[in-house]
């Protein structure tokens, strides 16, 4: 599966009755509360990355790439933005992309 249809999918739910959608569930309730959910699953992530579980860590990784998703569903940002991006920062190290950022 590719993110994009990982974003199609995340698309169909959400126009989903919220009692039949965990997605349509969630949007209901808002962007911030996508954002903790999303925050909550990086978190869960990063726990198995530090202890090493190489399962865990592809499971949690699962659902982070899923909320990720969600969330800039309930933002209207479309994935090609993200990806548009990490394109555009593709011909520069990751150094001097961060130096050129405003602090």
């Amino acid at each position: 599966m590719t993110l994009e249809e990982l974003e199609t999918i995340v698309a169909a739910r959400a126009s989903a009755s919220p009692d039949d959608s965990w997605t349509a569930k969630l949007l209901a309730k808002g962007p911030e509360k996508c954002a903790e959910k999303f925050g909550e699953e990086a978190v869960e992530a990063i726990i198995e990355a530090v202890k090493g579980d190489r399962e865990k860590l592809a499971s949690e990784g699962a659902d982070v790439l899923f909320h990720f998703l969600v969330m800039l569903k309930a933002r209207d940002v479309p994935l090609s933005r993200v990806m548009d991006e990490l394109a555009r920062r593709q011909g520069q190290s990751g150094l001097a992309e961060k130096a050129s950022r405003p602090s």
